[in-house]
């Protein structure tokens, strides 16, 4: 067997096992409903739901739940995904808490245990970092 044979049935090996290695760490989008039907059924597997946070009839946001002088580590709060379900949340408080509360989005990754949503990551889209600034006359 040539060398060059040797060295491109390394290089395949190579490239099936980062592809499997990648293939484990993928999540699909889905809804709370779903989620809760993944957990039903015995599915682990990490999900990403998108929503928004609850608010009032006013627009004023609702049922977040955070104690940073108590339990630093812990942030709950009710999102409300594509389908308008509502969902209680739980996860580590993001690194700026203000950026939460002015999210149009937030895509939450984690999985379901005992009928509540546990995130292992919380990504927000800001509207004010992607709208153009107006000048002024």
């Amino acid at each position: 067997m040539k060398i060059s044979h040797i060295i491109g049935l390394i290089v395949i090996a190579i490239a099936v096992s980062i592809i499997i290695s990648t293939a484990g760490d993928a999540s699909r989008y889905v809804s709370f409903q779903e989620a809760l039907e993944m957990e039903k059924k015995g599915d682990d597997s990490k999900v990403h739901v998108v929503g928004t946070l609850k608010r009032n009839e006013q627009g004023k946001i609702i049922g977040v739940h955070y104690e940073p002088t108590t339990d630093p580590n812990k942030l709950s709060f009710i999102l409300v995904d594509e389908n308008n379900y509502e969902q209680l949340v739980i996860a580590s408080p993001p690194a700026s808490m203000q950026d939460f509360y002015r999210s149009e989005k937030i895509v939450v990754e984690g999985r379901c245990k005992n009928g509540q949503f546990y995130a292992s990551k919380i990504l927000m889209k800001c509207p004010s970092k992607y709208e153009e600034k107006e000048l002024k006359s």
